[in-house]
């Protein structure tokens, strides 16, 4: 059982490494017989459009006046959260919190919300979401997800498209085995009325063994560790790589973070509130740059909301119709899937103009 001590916590963050107040938890680990496992957590307020974070939204029931609960605790106020599991994996320090509204799942000490998973509330408000507009956009076939976590973006896939099969890689055997404890996984393991599914796979998502034969139809990249994507995510020949994983005409769509992936000198001026996010601005993202030589330069980008954390998304092949994308997706996802652009439209320089 988690012991827990604490600052007051504000909110959480979505993939920022921003270092803030602390919380700290003290859990016996049942994997590895080592004394009690201990380690801190960051967390940041729930800020307004200026935060270069992604922010949880206010829904997900974190206050600024909550009060941890440890354990089987009570609570029960609006702003209480209790931690449900801690424990330390080869890979990962693996937290679950709930509120009233939400658990979140963190698994470093960068603060991180790896996953969410909402009791009331269809949908998360935050990069999870655009995941499910890619189905409309590949052809007929599975599709992976590199960086299972929790599992957020499968309900989201499978709640909308419940006829997807779906391949969920994740590197740690016990992240998996809490997933399925506290966030729903082993339902998602379960056919759907439509037939879809979710496969668990252990494993290294980006060697020879996430392969399978004919490809996938999309690939769904979300891997992070301390706080960054993944360095290899930088890296032009892991792309070249990923792309020999599709069928034809498949699609990757990337969570790619936030401004920690940007050159600082462009992060610094981004940040300053005034400034208009231009078309050249995904030129200053190193994976992005990654994809656009791997791709041949039919990448497309977009950048979230100020609101909910100005992540950089970034999705394979030539811009679709934004019309016809549109008209295919849930009526949550309409407006945001014809604020794609395509790097094609701009060429490198050394100025990066």
């Amino acid at each position: 059982m988690a012991t827990v001590t604490t600052t007051p916590l504000l909110s959480l963050p979505l993939r920022s490494s921003i270092p803030l107040p602390t919380l700290s938890f003290s859990a016996k680990s049942p994997f590895l017989s080592t004394p009690p496992l201990s380690f801190s957590l960051h967390c940041t307020s729930l800020t307004a459009a200026a935060s270069i974070n992604n922010p949880i939204p206010a829904a997900s029931g974190i206050k600024e006046d909550g009060n941890a609960v440890g354990g089987g605790g009570g609570g029960g106020g609006e702003g209480d959260f209790r931690v449900l599991t801690a424990v330390r994996s080869l890979y990962n320090d693996i937290v679950i919190v709930e509120t009233a509204e939400s658990r979140v799942l963190l698994l470093d000490d960068s603060g991180n919300v790896h996953s969410i998973l909402y009791k009331e509330r269809e949908w998360t408000d935050s990069y999870w979401d655009e995941f499910v507009s890619l189905p409309a956009i590949i052809p007929d076939g599975p599709i992976a997800i590199f960086g299972l976590g929790g599992g957020t973006a499968v309900h989201l896939l499978l709640r909308s498209w419940p006829s997807l099969q779906l391949y969920g890689w994740e590197l740690d055997r016990i992240l998996i085995d809490k997933a399925r404890d506290y966030f729903g996984l082993s339902d998602l393991e379960k056919s759907t009325h439509g037939g879809g599914i979710l496969h668990v796979k252990i494993g290294d998502a980006l060697s020879s063994s996430s392969n399978i034969p004919g490809g996938y139809a999309g690939i769904i990249v979300d891997l992070f560790a301390g706080g960054k994507v993944l360095p290899q995510l930088e890296k032009p020949e892991t792309w070249l790589e990923l792309r020999r994983k599709l069928m034809v005409n498949g699609r990757i769509m990337v969570n790619c973070g936030g401004l920690n992936s940007v050159t600082s000198d462009r992060a610094n001026e981004i940040n300053q509130p005034k400034i208009l996010i231009e078309d050249r601005d995904w030129v200053h993202h190193s994976t992005i740059q990654a994809m656009h030589s791997a791709f041949g330069g039919q990448v497309c980008w977009k950048r979230m909301p100020d609101s909910i954390g100005r992540n950089y998304l970034a999705l394979t092949g030539p811009l679709p119709d934004p019309t016809s994308w549109a008209d295919s997706v849930p009526s949550k996802l309409a407006s945001s899937v014809k604020l794609w652009n395509s790097c094609a439209y701009t060429q490198f320089s050394n100025g990066g103009a």
